[in-house]
């Protein structure tokens, strides 16, 4: 019997002001990654799909960005709240 699956992580890099696309008001969107991963006899051996999004904390909306959109994003938000030199947070899923 062999038991395989999936397991998802979400790693939060950084939270950023921004302008919600959805609801148009300025507020801080949290900017994270999805990373969904096979797992063999519950042990995770590779990822297999990476998602970035934001998320308005005002609204909930979420918008999917692209890789090179959050790595622009976390260079950018480079404030006093900003914690470039710690790693970023993780919680895992159930997709």
């Amino acid at each position: 019997m062999i038991v395989f699956g999936t397991k998802g992580y979400l790693y939060q890099l950084a939270i950023l002001t921004l302008v919600c696309g959805h609801c148009g008001n300025p507020s801080a969107h949290a900017l994270r990654k999805r990373v969904t991963k096979f797992t063999l006899f519950f042990v995770p051996l590779f990822p297999f799909s990476t998602k970035y999004l934001t998320q308005c904390t005002f609204c909930g909306a979420e918008q999917k960005v692209t890789r090179e959109q959050a790595e622009q994003l976390r260079g950018v938000g480079g404030g006093a709240g900003d914690r470039t030199n710690t790693p970023p947070q993780q919680q895992s899923y159930r997709p």
